[in-house]
């Protein structure tokens, strides 16, 4: 079956006691005003104002290593996971609604729900 997927997000994970100050730093570093601080009301995600077109940046609270990461929206989150599977990326966890992928490469990354509508000129088209 036909999906869709982009580029979503760029996630700046954040071992910290307080994301509010990795926000504020990013926020200032980027030169992108705080569109929230707490944007799930649990205090681990923040976010930073994109204009329409571009990726969305997100802070993540988490207990590992600092690091970034990128998450891919989709339509279809089993069957991107399933086709990044096929050209050599591995499965490493289910959360929620989401796939957390590793690349050939080592690095992490996420398949998420499609996360802005419409997806746009910029959206791959997978059949």
């Amino acid at each position: 079956m036909p999906h869709r997927s982009r580029l979503s997000n760029l996630v700046l994970d954040c071992k910290v006691a307080d994301l509010a100050e990795a926000t504020e730093f990013w926020s200032k570093a980027l030169g992108k005003p705080v569109a929230s601080l707490d944007q799930d009301g649990d205090g681990r995600y923040a976010e930073l104002e994109t204009a329409a077109g571009e990726p969305q940046i997100l802070l993540q609270k988490v207990e590992h290593d600092s690091r970034v990461h990128l998450d891919i929206e989709t339509d279809d989150v089993d069957a991107e996971a399933d086709r990044l599977v096929a050209l050599g990326a591995k499965k490493v966890a289910f959360v929620h609604t989401w796939w957390v992928m590793e690349a050939p490469s080592g690095h992490r990354f996420c398949v998420v729900r499609q996360q802005r509508k419409p997806f746009g000129p910029h959206a791959n088209r997978w059949n």
